[in-house]
């Protein structure tokens, strides 16, 4: 059996997962690749890499002018499909909206997948966010609040695993993407544990400048975190006093109200 997957291995097809390594290759960092950036971003040869690009594209799932390939819209079949029909993103939804309303602040439901967290449902405010939080979004978990809230709710040893990192020697790289980044692993880990203390996360600017986010965990009734719940909001609205006052006890409430549902 594949120790990750569960899957027997005469039962794995390897040329369709070479090809979805391709395909996870492309990012919101990484728009355009070639080649030789697919090949190792994905771990394979230039030829295979080549090979499963010039595939995707005749089946139109990516773009090209020769050299390089990007996403088509062709791949939003997959997420349209998923958000239409998950009963997560249904069942948060009405939720996010009313504290949208109530608050006029941004909200959003989030998923940690790997080293990301997945944006799965967003209230539908005006206001103007950070680049990038829109459904489907992926973002590095170690500067945002609802990754830092994912991480805490994993058992200990999970967590450790977490940090080692896959195929890295020295330990998981965590990148520095503004001043406020906290990358240092012992520091990162005294966050994560008072993230388990508190029950709730604040991040700013960490992931980017004049962003400022609170998250809290969103749990089923047998205590399992399934989601994390957030605010973006104004430096203002985050200073310690109203937050207390205002917006965590609005997440705390939304998140009790919830729990029979997930």
């Amino acid at each position: 059996m594949d120790s990750n997957t569960g899957i027997a291995k005469a039962d794995l097809i390897e040329g369709m997962a070479r090809g979805m390594a391709v395909l996870e290759s492309f990012s919101t960092e990484r728009q355009r690749l070639n080649a030789t950036l697919a090949a190792q971003r994905a771990g394979m040869t230039r030829a295979a890499a080549r090979r499963h690009l010039l595939t995707l594209a005749h089946l139109g799932y990516l773009e090209t002018d020769g050299s390089y390939f990007w996403l088509s819209s062709k791949v939003l079949r997959f997420s349209g499909s998923y958000l239409a029909s998950a009963r997560l993103p249904r069942v948060l939804q009405p939720t996010l909206s009313r504290l949208a309303a109530q608050t006029a602040e941004s909200f959003s439901a989030v998923v940690l997948d790997g080293e990301q967290v997945v944006i799965v449902a967003r209230s539908g405010s005006t206001r103007v966010l950070a680049y990038g939080l829109h459904l489907g979004a992926r973002l590095p978990a170690h500067a945002t609040s609802t990754g830092r809230v994912l991480l805490a709710a994993r058992r200990k040893s999970d967590f450790n695993a977490w940090m080692r990192g896959e195929g890295q020697p020295g330990g998981r790289e965590l990148p520095r993407l503004t001043s406020h980044t906290v990358v240092e692993p012992k520091k990162f880990r005294a966050l994560i544990e008072q993230v388990r203390t508190d029950d709730y996360c604040v991040a700013s600017e960490e992931h980017e400048l004049g962003v400022h986010a609170l998250a809290v965990p969103l749990r089923n009734m047998q205590g399992q975190t399934v989601a994390a719940l957030n605010v973006v909001a104004s430096p203002q609205r985050l200073e310690a006093g109203v937050m207390q006052r205002e917006l965590l006890p609005r997440l705390l409430d939304a998140a009790r109200e919830l729990r029979p549902l997930l």
